[in-house]
């Protein structure tokens, strides 16, 4: 069966799936993406990722400001559609989008539904400590992530990803998963889907800077778990000296103690600050508009000394 695609997807973590799509010769008949943003110091328009890959091959592109407006829901009833694939687009399709392809919207979303519906699943499985995490195709309906689940795939995670490294693995192990999806479509004429266990469901809300504010109280498995989950963005912040730092990476120490957010130690090149239980020791860390430096530097630079506290 020769499917009828469109594609709808707006960030890195959704390139893969796209290429994918183009590799297995099943290169949609539209590309959809949220509409070009300011970004940078410049604040100047940038395409997103999945418009970048779309148009060096060569797709058409749409980038409506609003999947709900009536131009729109036009231009994608003429395609006559199969299937609407969506990765990370960004926008909540209304009933009349949902209901235009013959077999539906088919969504990959980073997490093992029904765990983790919402924008930030990947940050709140590394959050939680989860031996694995993974991905899901899912059959959209209009509650959010709540739909029937159609495959899925898992990686063990090793307790040390960050949160793009973990999105980086992801995005392509969804993209495997989404071309499996639909040739069992092809080979069953139908998608074979399973309804989620609404009671298993918890959820995971878009991040804002605010999360990437350390808790020093909290154990240093805990803090650690924290600075990966919010590496890249929105990074984990604290303050030294009064001036904010962004702590870029961490590791745990359980064999020590002391009162959190205290400067344990500065031997040896280390940084080493007590939490809630145990203690971290700092490897690299960040001040705003200076390049990472790592802990080393950072005692040497600063003249950080035992004593010191981050709040």
């Amino acid at each position: 069966m020769l499917l009828r695609l469109a594609f709808f997807g707006t960030p890195e973590f959704a390139v893969p799936g796209l290429r994918a799509l183009c590799a297995a010769g099943r290169a949609p008949l539209l590309v959809v993406s949220q509409p070009d943003r300011p970004a940078g110091r410049g604040k100047s328009l940038r395409r997103p990722p999945v418009a970048d890959v779309a148009a060096a091959a060569g797709l058409p592109i749409a980038q409506p400001s609003r999947v709900r407006d009536a131009a729109f829901l036009e231009q994608v009833a003429a395609l006559e559609l199969d299937v609407a694939v969506v990765i990370a687009f960004g926008q909540i399709f209304p009933p009349a989008l949902l209901e235009l392809p013959r077999f539906g919207c088919l969504n990959v979303h980073a997490s093992l539904l029904p765990r983790y519906r919402g924008a930030a699943p990947i940050q709140a499985a590394l959050r939680s400590l989860d031996p694995v995490a993974g991905v899901c195709t899912m059959l959209m309906e209009e509650g959010l992530d709540s739909g029937p689940v159609v495959g899925r795939a898992e990686t063990a995670l090793s307790g040390r990803e960050t949160a793009g490294e973990l999105s980086a693995r992801l995005s392509f192990l969804g993209a495997s998963l989404l071309l499996a999806s639909l040739d069992d479509l092809v080979a069953r004429g139908r998608f074979q889907a399973e309804a989620q266990d609404d009671s298993m469901a918890s959820y995971a809300p878009r991040l804002t800077k605010a999360d990437g504010i350390i808790d020093w109280a909290q154990s240093a498995t805990q803090v650690d778990a924290g600075v990966r989950s919010m590496t890249p963005w929105p990074g984990a912040q604290t303050t030294l000296a009064g001036k904010p730092l962004k702590v870029l990476s961490t590791l745990p120490l359980d064999d020590q103690e002391g009162e959190a957010g205290t400067v344990l130690s500065t031997a040896d090149g280390q940084l080493v600050i007590g939490c809630g239980e145990g203690a971290v020791a700092l490897l690299e860390g960040q001040r705003p508009g200076k390049p990472p430096r790592s802990a080393r530097d950072l005692v040497n630079g600063e003249r950080i000394a035992a004593g010191d506290r981050f709040v």
